[in-house]
C-alpha cells in the first residue's frame, strides 16, 4: 500500500465589515461552533473565488467548465472541426456524443451542473464531428472512455481533478475530489450590524430634501480560520501526471490562500489577505486544528484576535501531534501581521518565508514524492 502525502492549509485572516456570503435572507451566513454563534464562508464560496483565480495562474486545458450547457460548447468546438457543418445539426451531433457517454441532454441542456474539462469537451467533438462525416452512430465506448479517468486520466483538467464530478445519470464517470475546503468560521464571537443608508436624486427639485431610496444592510467583521487539504497522490491519479499534479498544487496554493469571494465587494472593498499562513506535508492523515477556537477568541490584555489565535494554533498542533502521532514532515509559516511574528517559533519552525517560497519547496517534495511512488516529473509546456 502506497504511503499517502497530504498538504494541510491553516489561514488566520481578519475581514474588515463585509458580507461576503450571504443566506436566503441577505444576512452573512453563520455557524454555531462551541455553542457560539460565528460567521461563516461556504466552502462553496471560497471553491468558486478559487476557480476564479486559476484563470490567471493555468492555460486553458487546466480548466474545466461546470454548466448545463455542455452541449452548446461540444458544438461549438464541432462547428470549429467541420467549418460547413449548420448550427442545428452541431447541437444534434453535440447531444448524440453526450447521450453516448450516458448524460441526458433535453431542450439543449443537462439536467444538472455537468463538470468537463476543455480537453474533454475537445476530444467529444472530435467524436462527434466524426460520426456526423460517417453518417453513422457514436461509438458509445470510445465516448464514455473520454470522460472516463481511469482510463484517460490526462484529459482531465486540474480543477476537474480537485473537486471532483458527480454525474447522476452515469455514476460510472464520477470523479472523487481530491481537495477538501471547509467552511471558514469567525474564530470569535458573531456580531452581526446593520448599515442603514440612503441615496439622493441628483435631478429632484431644489425643495425636495428627501432621500430617494432608504435601506439597510446587513453585514459583519470577522477574524476567521480557514482550512484546507489536498490529498496529493489522488490528485496525481486524478490527472496521470505528476508535472500537472505538481503545476495544480501550486496553483491551487496560491489561488486559495490569496483569493476572497466576491459578496458585496463594491460596497464594502474588504479585500483583505491573511494575517498567518501554515502549510503542512503530512504522511498521516489531514489535521485540522480548527478545534483550538472552540472557545472563541477575544481581544485582550493588549492582544488582537490574530496574536492569540497563533497562540491558540500552535498549542493545539502541539497537542493533537502528542496524542495522535500526526507531526508533519515539514512545516511552512508565512505572516503578514505584526502580531503573527511568534508563530514560526511556536509552530518549531526557524523563520517565517515568503509564500511563493513555500509553494516552489512543497511543490519539489510533492515531486519527489511522486517518483517515488512510480509518478515521474516528466516536463509538460
Amino acid at each position: 500500500m502506497k504511503k499517502p502525502q497530504f498538504i494541510d492549509i491553516h489561514i488566520l485572516q481578519t475581514v474588515p465589515p463585509s458580507n461576503i456570503n450571504r443566506d436566503d435572507t441577505g444576512s452573512p451566513k453563520t455557524a454555531y461552533f462551541g455553542g457560539v454563534k460565528r460567521s461563516r464562508v461556504s466552502s462553496q464560496a471560497w471553491k468558486k473565488a478559487t476557480r476564479d483565480s486559476f484563470s490567471d495562474l493555468l492555460d486553458e486545458f487546466g480548466l474545466g467548465w461546470r454548466t448545463k450547457r455542455a452541449a452548446s460548447l461540444i458544438a461549438e468546438a464541432v462547428a470549429a472541426i467541420l467549418p460547413e457543418i449548420e448550427d442545428d445539426q452541431a447541437e444534434v451531433a453535440a447531444e448524440k456524443v453526450l447521450a453516448a457517454t450516458g448524460v441526458k441532454v433535453k431542450g439543449g441542456e443537462t439536467g444538472y451542473l455537468l463538470f468537463l474539462s476543455t480537453a474533454q469537451i475537445k476530444a467529444l467533438a472530435s467524436l462527434a464531428a466524426q460520426a456526423f462525416e460517417a453518417g453513422g452512430a457514436v461509438d458509445k465506448k470510445l465516448a464514455k472512455e473520454i470522460l472516463d479517468i481511469k482510463k484517460k486520466p490526462t484529459l482531465n483538467s486540474i480543477d476537474v481533478a480537485m473537486f471532483g464530478r458527480m454525474v447522476a445519470d452515469a455514476p460510472d464517470l464520477n470523479v472523487d475530489a481530491s481537495v477538501q475546503v471547509a467552511h471558514a468560521i469567525g474564530i470569535g464571537k458573531m456580531n452581526p450590524e446593520f448599515d442603514y443608508f440612503t441615496a439622493l436624486d441628483d435631478c429632484s427639485p431644489e425643495d425636495n430634501a428627501g432621500a430617494a431610496m432608504i435601506e439597510t444592510t446587513e453585514f459583519t467583521s470577522s477574524t476567521m480560520y480557514r482550512y484546507a487539504t489536498i490529498d496529493v497522490l489522488h490528485l496525481c491519479e486524478n490527472l496521470g501526471s505528476a508535472a500537472v499534479a505538481c503545476r495544480g498544487i501550486e496553483a491551487f496554493l496560491k489561488a486559495f490562500i490569496t483569493s476572497m469571494p466576491t459578496g458585496k465587494q463594491n460596497s464594502f472593498a474588504n479585500r483583505t489577505l491573511p494575517g498567518a499562513v501554515v502549510l503542512q506535508l503530512r504522511d498521516t492523515q489531514p489535521v485540522s486544528l480548527v478545534n483550538a477556537f472552540e472557545k472563541p477568541v477575544e481581544a485582550s490584555h493588549g492582544k488582537s484576535q490574530i496574536e492569540i489565535g497563533c497562540e491558540r494554533l500552535a498549542k493545539q498542533e502541539e497537542a493533537v501531534d502528542k496524542a495522535f502521532g500526526t507531526t508533519p514532515q515539514k512545516t511552512f509559516v508565512i505572516t503578514a501581521s505584526p502580531d503573527a511574528q511568534s508563530l514560526p517559533g511556536a509552530m518549531g519552525v526557524e523563520g517565517a518565508c515568503s509564500l511563493d517560497a513555500a509553494i516552489a519547496q512543497i511543490s519539489q517534495a510533492c515531486a519527489a514524492y511522486l517518483a517515488e511512488n512510480g509518478y515521474q516529473t516528466e516536463e509538460v509546456d
